[in-house]
């Protein structure tokens, strides 16, 4: 059975940078396309980046330039790279594969 586990999130000043990972267990993680998205109260969920089986990426706009997605084959992990932290990147983020998504990893960017 597919599991994903978020680490990393926490608080962080503006400008500042985290890294956040997702641990998948899971046979098919070379063979996957694989997203973390973004969930803050009030809103709809943001996707805020994305890595297909082949290693092409793609990121919100919000995020363009601040943020990279990455996989570790090694490990089994999905990576996120943020950077240039701003308070509107606050939420907590979930990784996404397949039909499995994880519980999330909270971010709180403080001004």
């Amino acid at each position: 059975q597919l599991q994903l586990v978020e680490s990393g999130g926490g608080l962080v000043q503006a400008g500042g940078s985290l890294t956040l990972s997702c641990k998948a267990y899971t046979n098919f993680f070379g063979v996957s396309a694989m997203a973390w998205y973004r969930q803050v109260p009030g809103k709809q969920r943001e996707l805020v980046a994305s890595i297909s089986s082949f290693g092409n990426v793609n990121y919100a706009y919000t995020v363009l330039g601040r943020f990279n997605i990455s996989k570790d084959t090694y490990t089994k992990s999905l990576l996120l790279q943020l950077n240039s932290l701003q308070p509107g990147d606050t939420g907590v983020y979930n990784c996404q594969m397949q039909v499995a998504w994880g519980r999330g990893t909270k971010v709180v960017v403080s001004s």
